[in-house]
């Protein structure tokens, strides 16, 4: 077992001058560079009086200081808290407060947020809070990043590092991410150096990934994509990130051809939008040259099949499918290369090593192999609990160390594993049970849908009915009533969908992961404002 420091530390013993960090604006820095500004960055918080097991904010998009602010935070034994760049000062302040966070790293502005008058509007109601470290221009009352660093640039030598060091264990808390619920308050999940170095590690061997290997990550760092399986998976073997701040399909592609990308990570959306642009691109008859792709990681949502055959097909990117959830550190299942095609599109794969998979029934008891219920797991990888939740804690995992996902899933006879559906998503149409994902994967399968999102609505004679969200592939006019006769055609009629939807985008994360709760949200006050028709198959 070994902490996050440790980890940095190692990979910069074995390979000092191979690049790190690859930030597109410009700015490179080596595991040596890398290492040492962490040390600087961790002397100045520990001159700044951050503790042991302190909580730290970390409130930025992409960029190098949060990788930097990351290990620093972990190498003093303090704890990371993650929060996504798209808070709102109420989120920021119940997260803060919740956490009981002395310390907060944050930019001065990021895609049209203004994070320091945000944070001045709240700062009085964080009894906590006793630093502010801005990257860029400090406000009033706060350090600028690099003030920090170098405050403890001109600490080398000094003793108190190294003892903090010796203090920090592998069993430590070292994360807290705030999971996003679609009711109530987030919970945070805390997260040990073993959960996420262990997972990391595991991820990415599944990859094969090698100090050549150059990420792309235009996954949120805040998000366990970004910061476990991204961040920390290629500093586990000397590999280069490349830091996304903002994902745009061209971006994304034009980074593959500049800087070699060999791994690319993504959420179906991103691989959806990326696949198009290539496309696009090559009938276009300027083509992106993306050779260099290898492999790659499909996560955080269900992936359908089209797009994961169409990844490895046009883009030559052999991708891996990769389940879990924050609670496991994330990741539970993979596919593997040597699996058969088949296994890859239309499973998630087996339990990675020291993992050990279930399904269980509503009462939590082991259902035999091909039935469908909810997964959970448990090894090394379950997290140490929720922050402050024991309650919640114990609803999520059982005495005896089994943590219940919530998805519904089957296993086969070699411990493949098939997702369902979220527990929560299905819906019971005439007493049949209807399982959102299996109508979109359908559904993908259609020439003119790019992306597709599935709800259940109440109904008041079937009891539920399923309502298609369309979003068209580019110069593509979708009518509703062709999707209800393509779905007539080869799916069960208490599936078909009885409303189609066409629209431009849908509501997401900032993670890249469909709001459906907002979705049911438009469609109920599109239903109470009689918007929206009721529709049937086609007679022939």
């Amino acid at each position: 077992m070994r902490t996050l420091s440790q980890v940095l530390r190692e990979t910069t013993e074995k390979f000092p001058q191979r690049d790190a960090i690859l930030d597109p604006r410009g700015i490179t820095l080596t595991y040596e560079a890398l290492d040492q500004k962490v040390s600087q960055l961790a002397r100045g918080l520990l001159e700044l009086g951050v503790d042991k097991e302190d909580k730290v904010g970390l409130w930025m998009p992409n960029i190098p200081e949060w990788v930097i602010a990351y290990y620093a935070i972990a190498r003093i034994g303090a704890v990371v808290v993650p929060m996504n760049t798209r808070y709102k000062s109420h989120e920021v302040e119940y997260i803060l407060n919740d956490s009981e966070a002395t310390t907060l790293f944050a930019v001065g502005e990021f895609a049209g947020i203004d994070y320091l008058s945000m944070i001045s509007e709240i700062r009085g109601s964080l009894p906590n809070l006793k630093h502010i470290i801005t990257v860029g221009e400090p406000g009033e009352g706060q350090h600028g990043f690099d003030a920090v660093v170098d405050q403890g640039a001109k600490l080398v030598g000094d003793s108190k590092l190294a003892d903090r060091e010796k203090l920090c264990d592998p069993l430590d808390n070292v994360f807290i991410l705030y999971t996003s619920g679609t009711t109530g308050n987030p919970k945070g999940a805390m997260l040990s150096h073993h959960n996420i170095a262990k997972n990391a590690e595991q991820v990415t061997e599944v990859l094969r990934t090698a100090e050549q290997d150059v990420f792309l990550l235009a996954v949120p760092f805040f998000h366990c994509f970004g910061c476990v399986m991204g961040i920390a998976g290629s500093i586990t073997w000397g590999a280069a990130m490349v830091p996304m701040q903002i994902f745009k399909p061209a971006e994304a592609l034009e980074l593959v051809e500049r800087f070699g990308i060999s791994v690319l990570y993504g959420v179906p959306t991103m691989f959806v939008l990326e696949l198009e642009e290539y496309r696009k691109g090559k009938a276009n008859g300027s083509s992106y040259d993306v050779s260099t792709l290898r492999t790659g990681i499909m996560a955080g949502a269900p992936c359908p099949v089209e797009v994961m055959r169409g990844t490895m097909v046009d883009m030559h990117c052999n991708v891996s499918i990769a389940y879990g959830l924050t609670e496991a550190s994330p990741v539970i299942t993979m596919t593997r290369f040597d699996d058969s095609v088949a296994r890859r599109v239309e499973t998630v794969g087996r339990a990675l090593e020291g993992i050990e998979v279930r399904i269980a029934d509503d009462d939590r008891n082991p259902l035999p192999r091909g039935e469908m219920g909810e997964l959970a797991c448990r090894g090394y990888n379950v997290m140490m609990g929720y922050y402050k939740m024991p309650d919640k804690t114990a609803e999520s995992i059982d005495e005896d160390g089994w943590l219940y996902s919530g998805d519904l899933a089957t296993m086969d006879d070699e411990g493949y594993v098939q997702i369902v559906g979220r527990k929560k998503d299905m819906l019971i149409c005439g007493g049949f049970n209807v399982y959102p994902a299996e109508i979109e994967e359908y559904l993908f399968t259609h020439a003119k849908v790019q992306n597709v999102s599935v709800i259940g609505m109440p109904d008041d004679v079937m009891g539920e009915v399923s309502v298609a969200y369309i979003i068209p592939r580019e110069g593509q006019r979708v009518d509703p009533q062709e999707i209800i006769d393509f779905c007539a055609n080869e799916i069960a009629n208490f599936k078909v969908p009885r409303y189609v939807q066409i629209v431009d985008e849908f509501p997401m994360t900032q993670s890249g992961k469909i709001q459906k709760f907002k979705l049911r949200e438009i469609a109920k006050a599109s239903m109470d404002k009689g918007d929206m028709r009721k529709l049937s198959p086609s007679r022939k």
